[in-house]
């Protein structure tokens, strides 16, 4: 049948497409009612562009990347991810993201987001030579002018709704970095704020960018030319009218109604006083179509139904071949009866691809719940003993089950316990659920569910915490139900401390060492919310000592205990002991798991203590090498790295990694877990003067502090306060930092190294003239400071006390205090608080009409911020250098190319000046390789370079001075 109307809309989607084609991904959101021809749009859009099966390369230059939702399978996970990735073939008749296939290996939605992003890249054509290629020219980007034959690709999420959650986060994950991509990303949904979409994906696709695209009813002209092509008979104008009305033009409805009640349809619609019949279930339009089919060809539907949405030929007829009697499989044969179920509209095929589908979910449905119990069961029990995959033989032996089954229930668990072994918290979650519903035994019911409920929040999937700890609040009191209350409530710290407290007096650790080993780890988890550094690092320790011997990171059900323990030590005072402790660690890409946490753990610790450059060293390491692992564990690497880059001065890689972060976070919905990165972000866009960026980002922190929370509000007073030393009120700075006195007793939060807080509040109130108040603020600082022996700490603190004891009037004071700021400069890495230094000397010896001096200190001063690019305190630094009488000088900063990159642009520089190819750049960065091709073509017109050679050679002169 011809596709029918829709003009408008296909002119929208054909639009979208000509600015994918000029290297402008798009974003197109495809909405309405069930049966209102959504796909059927899709499709035709599609065929206007490419003449082939989907996946092939055509004339047209379009490829098609297509997955479909499926409610039976939503919660398979990655099941269309795998569909997208071209492997609905895959073993055991399903590419739907069977446990056991690729999907089921996979340790969250980022990873798989990277291999989409791969997929994407490979289906623009991005595996040719690097662009540009080393000592190969690179031409300046010209005036796009796409040619019709200019590849494209489409990605098409038909039935978003009922599509597998971690799918969507990893859709919602690649899409967040398209840059420069031809591609163009259909979702088909009936309604955009359907629960069932994750809120990342859903504001992706209603933001003001997004091409939106809703369907409603065919108008009655279009319902006429719709009977035509059916072959009904011809509507009247007032019959059309009356359909419209009657239907919505719900297209589907509408041809239900053509097909099955023909010309006494055209009758009915004719008689004002009749009312038109409702349409027949769309179930029995399919039934009806399949009871016509011979045995052979039913058989082969009912057996595809049992394997899913789509499976492989051989299985479908693998199973189905059981199905018939003896009598009847003489002569039949699978492509015999596959042309038949075609020819009815029961299956689709696509020659060369040994895999079958339905033509639409619905259809699938419709077969598989018309089977009866009998037939089902035994249907179910053929495909166990078909398919390959132990994750799809137990799946279906689970399907045909009749009742409880402690044996299969078991080995469920087993299945889904080694899944969260390796980290695949999803498919871990369904598999120990699954063993819950089939075990009648209440204590394993329990201990089933438990685990589960702990598995699907590892993976991120609770929507309604609230709602599963009502659940788990009613099972037989025990140390695992505490446990895991506890693990739910760790937003309200009193309840949680509690929970878990009531949780360990119930277990005993020697006879459950996994369990104790639970708790400890969210005991530590709980301290550290609390800055409570040695309670920590003691439980910490504790979890470590529990778990097996050489355990991986997830036996704790945490994978960054060991951070953990290595943080606590550091809050408490202990950051020296700890780097110690920690003996020789490989190089990042050869760790383990658990010495990529102690590499991370090194990585902060050296940042905490003043080693920067080996602070940035390790942390680039473990992020480039963390790609497979938990969200959580990617947020804190990035974190961690970004706020080692702000220290040490490189703030534009800072501004990439704040970026990556927070964007990881919020693509699991978990914006909770990077709090302090929104602080450094704060930060790094105060300090480059960009105070719009900054206090969106302080906004943000403050909200999330509204629940009381020690950690959330300390986030937020640190991001308001650097915010206002930035814009020069320290009458704000006061009213963020003057909280944190009573905060400071409840926590380790004057640790020198780790936060810094009491030289801002000292100086602060310096500057409104309240000297008692500074003096009260600074001299714990300073005794703290003193006992570490910490130089950036002693440095602050000198220049606070410097800045107060000027204040005071008290110039010997304040001078001794400037220059004992100046022998701990000589041992401190970072160039703000180095210029912060000279600039609040020089300003002081200006005041006291020492103006050579002060001239001396400002000029460095200068020379570091410039250096640096921050313009607010650049701005004060000239100020005072013109009350000297000196000239400011031009401000030529260091990095003179590097300044005219963006940082993105700059990321994409250093990463390709230091070896790597575009996919590793990719990779790293966590965007196409198209994005990091874009990223070069502009690079490299504005460094004046025409090689990666020449890249390298100019960001090294710069970075050396020269």
């Amino acid at each position: 049948m011809e596709f029918v109307g829709r003009s408008d809309s296909l002119a929208l989607l054909a639009a979208a497409r000509e600015r994918a084609r000029a290297g402008q991904p798009q974003r197109v959101l495809v909405e309405g009612p069930a049966g209102i021809g959504k796909t059927a749009l899709v499709r035709r859009f599609l065929r206007d562009d490419t003449r082939a099966p989907e996946g092939t390369r055509v004339r047209a230059g379009t490829r098609v990347l297509y997955g479909a939702g499926e409610e039976a399978e939503s919660q398979l996970a990655f099941g269309v991810l795998e569909q997208l990735l071209g492997r609905g073939g895959g073993v055991g008749g399903r590419g739907g993201g069977g446990e056991g296939s690729t999907a089921g290996r996979r340790p969250d939605a980022h990873t798989a987001g990277a291999e989409l992003l791969e997929a994407l890249d490979e289906a623009q054509g991005a595996d040719g030579p690097e662009t540009p290629a080393p000592e190969t020219p690179a031409p300046a980007p010209a005036p796009v002018t796409p040619a019709r034959d200019t590849p494209v690709v489409a990605l098409v999420l038909d039935d978003a709704q009922w599509a597998d959650h971690p799918s969507l986060q990893a859709l919602a994950f690649a899409v967040r970095r398209l840059r420069a991509d031809r591609v163009i990303v259909l979702v088909v949904v009936r309604e955009a704020q359907d629960p069932r979409l994750p809120d990342g994906l859903r504001r992706l696709f209603t933001s003001d960018d997004t091409v939106r695209v809703r369907l409603d009813g065919l108008g009655p002209a279009e319902l006429t030319e719709l009977g035509d092509e059916a072959g009904a008979p011809r509507l009247t104008a007032r019959a059309a009218t009356r359909l419209h009305a009657h239907t919505g033009g719900n297209p589907l409805h509408v041809k239900a109604l053509l097909e099955q009640e023909g010309r006494s349809l055209l009758e009915a619609l004719g008689e004002p006083d009749v009312t038109p019949p409702a349409p027949k279930s769309f179930t029995a339009l399919v039934l009806a179509k399949l009871a016509a089919c011979s045995p052979a060809a039913d058989a082969l539907v009912c057996a595809a139904a049992v394997l899913g949405t789509h499976c492989a030929q051989a299985d479908a007829w693998e199973v189905a071949d059981e199905d018939l009697l003896a009598e009847e499989r003489s002569g039949a044969d699978l492509l015999t009866a596959l042309e038949e179920a075609v020819h009815a509209g029961l299956l689709t095929e696509t020659p060369g691809d040994p895999v079958v589908r339905f033509p639409h979910p619905l259809v699938h449905a419709a077969v598989y719940h018309q089977l009866g119990p009998s037939r089902r069961a035994a249907l179910h029990l053929r495909a166990a003993r078909t398919v390959r995959d132990q994750a799809q033989r137990l799946r279906h032996r689970a399907l045909a089950a009749t009742g409880p089954d402690q044996e299969l229930a078991a080995e469920l668990a087993a299945l889904g316990r080694s899944f969260a072994a390796e980290g695949a918290w999803a498919n871990a979650a369904n598999q120990l659920a699954a063993a819950a519903r089939l075990d009648a035994d209440r204590p394993a019911y329990e201990q089933y569910t438990l685990e589960s409920v702990e598995c699907a929040l590892l993976a991120g999937d609770v929507p309604d915490m609230g709602e599963a700890a009502q659940r788990i609040a009613r099972f037989t009191p025990g140390g695992w139900r505490s446990y895991l209350l506890g693990r739910l409530s760790l937003y309200d710290l009193d309840r949680a401390e509690a929970l878990l407290t009531d949780a360990w007096h119930r277990c005993d650790p020697a006879a459950d060492p996994v369990l104790g080993a639970r708790i400890a780890g969210q005991f530590a988890a709980l301290h550290g919310s609390m800055a409570h550094g040695a309670e920590m690092a003691e439980w910490a320790d504790l979890a470590l000592r529990l778990a097996p011997d050489d355990t991986a990171p997830d036996d704790t059900a945490t994978d960054m205990i060991r951070v953990l323990r290595l943080n606590g030590l550091a809050m408490s005072g202990r950051a020296p002991e700890a780097l110690a402790g920690l003996g020789p660690l490989p190089d990042p890409a050869l760790a383990g798991p658990a010495q990529l946490e102690e590499l991370l753990g090194r990585g902060t610790l050296r940042e905490w203590t003043g080693d920067l450059t080996g602070a940035v060293r390790d942390l680039s390491g473990v992020f480039g090498a963390c790609h497979g692992r938990a969200a959580s564990f990617r947020v804190l690497a990035a974190t961690a790295l970004a706020s080692a880059e702000y220290r040490a001065g490189r703030w534009d890689d800072a501004i990439v990694h704040t970026d990556l972060a927070l964007s990881l976070a919020a693509d699991t919905d978990q914006p909770h877990i990077a709090l302090y990165c929104r602080m450094l972000a704060t930060q790094v866009h105060a300090v480059r003067g960009a105070f719009g960026r900054a206090q969106a980002h302080a906004r943000v922190a403050r909200v999330y502090a509204g629940a009381g929370h020690l950690n959330p509000g300390l986030w937020a007073a640190l991001a308001e306060a650097h915010l206002a030393r930035a814009q020069g009120r320290p009458e704000d700075v006061v009213t963020a930092l003057e909280p944190l006195l009573a905060l400071a007793p409840r926590g380790d939060l004057e640790e020198p190294g780790t936060v810094s807080w009491a030289d801002l509040l000292a100086e602060a109130w310096a500057a409104l003239g309240d000297e008692k108040r500074a003096a009260q603020a600074l001299a714990p600082y300073e005794v703290l400071a003193t006992r570490r022996g910490h130089h950036t700490a002693l440095l602050a603190a000198a220049r606070a006390r410097g800045t107060l004891e000027a204040a005071r009037g008290d110039t010997v004071a304040a001078e001794r205090a400037f220059r004992s700021g100046l022998k701990h400069a000589g041992h401190v890495e970072a160039p703000l608080d180095r210029a912060l230094l000279h600039l609040a000397y020089g300003g002081f010896l200006r005041r006291t009409g020492r103006r050579t001096k002060a001239g001396e200190r400002l000029r460095t001063a200068r020379d570091l911020l410039v250096r640096l690019d921050a313009p607010p305190d650049l701005e004060r630094c000239e100020r005072e250098l013109a009350a000297c009488g000196l000239a400011s000088g031009e401000r030529r900063p260091r990095n003179r190319g590097a300044a005219l990159l963006t940082p993105q642009e700059l990321a994409v520089a250093r990463l390709v000046a230091s070896g790597l190819t575009n996919r590793q750049v990719a990779r790293e960065l966590v965007i196409s390789v198209k994005t990091v091709e874009y990223h070069l073509g502009r690079i490299f017109p504005k460094l004046g370079v025409d090689s990666r050679t020449r890249l390298a050679a100019l960001l090294a002169a710069e970075d050396a001075g020269t």
